[in-house]
């Protein structure tokens, strides 16, 4: 969450994004804002750039739990409400969001079982079947 849109922070965005890539992207896929074009021509001048709606929907639908969370909990009250929120909610998520393309069916299913196990053992739960 930012409280700007503007170059600077699109800026800021893309470099923070590309130290966690460890290689740099062949294509940039943004909505429409203008800080975005301006940042990644200082940034990434040879990459090509995709300015769509409909073309970063993986982005959109990645954080459509985080949105859903927050349309119950009637929006966050503060950016600071949300950032305590988004921080503790991303380490559960991340727990039982598994990288699914990189495991075969048996690996997956392992891994499921792991992470319960470890979540009930982490809220001391009792697995019911």
């Amino acid at each position: 969450m930012q409280g700007r849109r503007n170059t600077r922070a699109a800026r800021r965005f893309f470099c923070k994004l590309l130290r966690s890539l460890h290689y740099v992207p062949r294509v940039i896929v943004t909505d429409k804002l203008k800080s975005y074009a301006a940042a990644k021509r200082t940034i990434l001048p040879h990459v090509e750039h995709r300015q769509s709606k409909y073309l970063n929907n993986r982005i959109e639908v990645s954080h459509q739990p985080t949105r859903r969370r927050g349309r119950q909990m009637r929006r966050f009250k503060s950016a600071r409400h949300a950032q305590s929120f988004l921080s503790t909610h991303a380490r559960i998520q991340n727990h039982f969001q598994l990288r699914r393309h990189r495991l075969t069916a048996t690996q997956h299913r392992a891994a499921r079982d792991a992470a319960f196990a470890v979540w009930r053992d982490v809220t001391g739960t009792v697995e019911s079947r």
